[in-house]
């Protein structure tokens, strides 16, 4: 039996033994303007996530997702200086890059994006609510999952909750990850990460956060609304309970429906 045979035999593949696996990833969360939703979630399905990111160096895969009135409804977090607003922020894309590949990949990305804006292809009327460059540090599976985070963006989840967590003085990313570990996942499959610098040359509307912080990401089978207060509204307790920080920002979002207008009118 050849390598890839023996190899691909068992569901639950460690991350040591992945030939392709998430080293980095660019997390972005925009809010279009008012009037301009449709146009921004056209703009950007069918140029930006393909020509700003896609067809990047060593990335890999990709996701967009949606949040709506009802899951603004649902976010904490928030109310210290720098924080994200909960008010903002309709969509969020995420990024795989391949692992020991990031150099590489952040080099095409800014030319990429500067080659973009001076050529018309950008989209003014949006802000960036928060946009980051992060390093993996972390994967999660709910009991009895073997989803690998690689698949995590293709595969169609009917969403996310994403958190922002302001680590507490002296605490490491390894104790977060520790405690993760020795909780059940609330997601089928989660990531941590923690922030990496842009480089100097980044568009200037990118705003530059805190160093010191995590983001974490859970995939959900089910709609995050609806499984938010039992799954997701209480991590925040947790963490702080735990000594590990406070969560700055925490949100539920739905899965785009590519080639659609769907939720345009709801954010």
């Amino acid at each position: 039996m050849g390598a890839s045979e023996d190899r691909y035999s068992r569901a639950d593949l460690p991350r040591a033994d992945r030939p392709i696996r998430v080293g980095s990833l660019l997390y972005t969360i925009v809010n279009p303007r008012a009037g301009y939703e449709v146009a921004y979630n056209r703009w950007y399905e069918r140029d930006h996530f393909y020509s700003g990111c896609m067809i990047g160096e060593y990335q890999f895969a990709g996701g967009r997702y949606v949040a709506t009135k009802d899951c603004k409804a649902l976010r904490y977090g928030g109310g210290q200086p720098g924080d994200i607003d909960p008010t903002k922020g309709s969509y969020i894309a995420i990024y795989w890059v391949l692992d020991e590949h990031h150099d590489d990949w952040n080099t095409w990305a800014t030319k990429q994006v500067n080659y973009l804006h001076a050529n018309g292809r950008m989209f003014l009327e949006r802000d960036h609510v928060h946009t980051g460059l992060y390093r993996y540090a972390g994967e999660f599976n709910a009991p009895g999952s073997t989803m690998p985070l690689e698949l995590a963006l293709d595969r169609h989840y009917a969403g996310i909750a994403t958190l922002k967590l302001e680590l507490a003085e002296d605490v490491t990313v390894d104790k977060v990850r520790e405690f993760l570990a020795a909780n059940p996942c609330p997601g089928d499959v989660a990531l941590m990460a923690d922030p990496l610098p842009l480089l100097g040359d980044s568009p200037k509307d990118v705003p530059v956060g805190s160093n010191e912080h995590v983001v974490l990401v859970y995939f959900s089978i089910e709609d995050p609304r609806e499984v938010w207060a039992e799954r997701y509204a209480p991590l925040g307790k947790a963490f702080a309970d735990a000594g590990l920080g406070r969560v700055s920002f925490a949100s539920p979002f739905l899965s785009t429906i590519p080639g659609t207008d769907t939720y345009t009118d709801q954010l």
